[in-house]
């Protein structure tokens, strides 16, 4: 039996968090209170559903034409175990993973927790960086405002920083 995941809910069919149609978890519970956040209700960490990783597993294999899944929130690092443990599954599946977060890829490469470094090891594609409404621009792929970056995990995690897909 494996550990559950706090879900505010699911998109089974997302053309907008990521590249391809995803199948898109947003996870409940974020510390980043980012004003004009999209997704408020997201923020305590009481609440959501819990749903085990075989459970969301088994939902996103039904579907063929998914290019893979994508972690948002709410903060998806603040439950990276159990989300690594999914991603795991998903890459074995053949697909690809997209994680948004509201830390950028510098502050999560320095915390001292096996579970982030897991998650980042897992992700192909992290938007990373708060929500700043100020710098709000919907012109932009997959993210909202100009501070966050759409990076490359794979030829990040090669060349040992951060390198950016192109819009």
């Amino acid at each position: 039996m494996s550990e559950k995941l706090m879900v505010a809910g699911i998109v089974p069919e997302s053309i907008v968090d990521g590249r391809g149609i995803r199948y898109t978890v947003f996870v409940q519970g974020c510390p980043h209170h980012c004003p004009g956040c999209h997704n408020p209700e997201t923020h305590p960490f009481e609440g959501g559903t819990p749903m085990e990783v075989e459970e969301i597993f088994d939902e996103f294999q039904k579907n063929p034409i998914l290019k893979g899944i994508t972690f948002s929130g709410g903060e998806p690092f603040c439950q990276a175990e159990v989300l690594a443990q999914l991603a795991r599954l998903v890459h074995k599946a053949g697909k690809d993973v997209t994680v948004y977060s509201g830390w950028t890829y510098e502050a999560l490469s320095a915390m001292e927790d096996e579970g982030v470094k897991a998650l980042l090891e897992e992700t192909d594609m992290l938007v990373d960086g708060p929500y700043l409404k100020e710098q709000r621009n919907l012109e932009l792929s997959f993210r909202g405002s100009e501070n966050q970056r759409l990076i490359n995990m794979k030829r990040t995690r090669a060349e040992g920083s951060p390198v950016l897909f192109e819009d």
